[in-house]
């Protein structure tokens, strides 16, 4: 069953983010995963949640998905994104 992770965040610091954005596409890709939106601009159509940009990876699996969180030499990336953006990260599975 596909899982995906679903990131609203905003951005702090453009510049310290920038190095994260060119280098995490082949982590993404390292793990099965693929981007289904990629840093878009939601548009609220109910309800009080106000992200202003969002990410949503799709991957093969629950395990894959968790793969490329726990991957080691993803860590630091990660750590770029936590210091440059303020998020909330979501898994969730996919249905059959």
């Amino acid at each position: 069953m596909k899982a995906y992770l679903v990131l609203d965040f905003s951005i702090r610091d453009v510049a310290a983010f920038m190095p994260y954005v060119a280098a995490i596409p082949a982590f993404i890709d390292k793990h099965g995963g693929r981007y289904v939106v990629q840093g878009a601009e939601p548009t609220v159509v109910e309800g009080d949640w106000r992200p202003e940009r969002m990410v949503i990876l799709e991957f093969p699996s629950r395990e894959a998905a968790q793969a490329f969180l726990d991957d080691p030499d993803a860590k630091s990336l990660f750590a770029l994104r936590h210091g440059a953006t303020d998020g909330r990260l979501v898994l969730v599975d996919g249905c059959d």
